[in-house]
């Protein structure tokens, strides 16, 4: 089972983001996908940030993202995305894909996004 996110890099306040978190190893199109963010010094805080069901038909939010951020899948790819616009110096973190489907539950490891000027 391997979960492996990409995307992340240095960003200026206002720009954009896309991660991708692709999967191997389970039943992809079972499981529902969430991403999260670890803020610098808080590493033992994950916040959820942004996720969706089996069949991509139900997201959810943090309310601190609304309007700004977008998560989809792609099941036949089985890849799980987060376009991040409007990106602010507080969105600055690791972020983390997490797959869960009843007691199974995969991390992968992260990629960092910057966001400064």
């Amino acid at each position: 089972v391997q979960l492996v996110e990409s995307g992340g890099g240095l960003v200026q306040p206002g720009g954009s983001l896309r991660l991708s978190c692709a999967a191997t190893g389970f039943t992809f199109s079972s499981y529902v996908l969430t991403w999260y963010r670890q803020a610098p010094g808080k590493e033992r805080e994950r916040e959820l940030v942004a996720s969706i069901g089996s069949d991509g038909g139900s997201t959810n939010y943090a309310d601190s993202v609304k309007g700004r951020f977008t998560i989809s899948r792609d099941n036949f790819k089985k890849t799980v995305y987060l376009q991040m616009n409007s990106l602010k110096p507080e969105d600055t973190g690791v972020y983390l894909c997490n797959a869960r489907y009843s007691l199974r539950d995969y991390w992968g490891k992260g990629t960092l996004v910057t966001v400064s000027s």
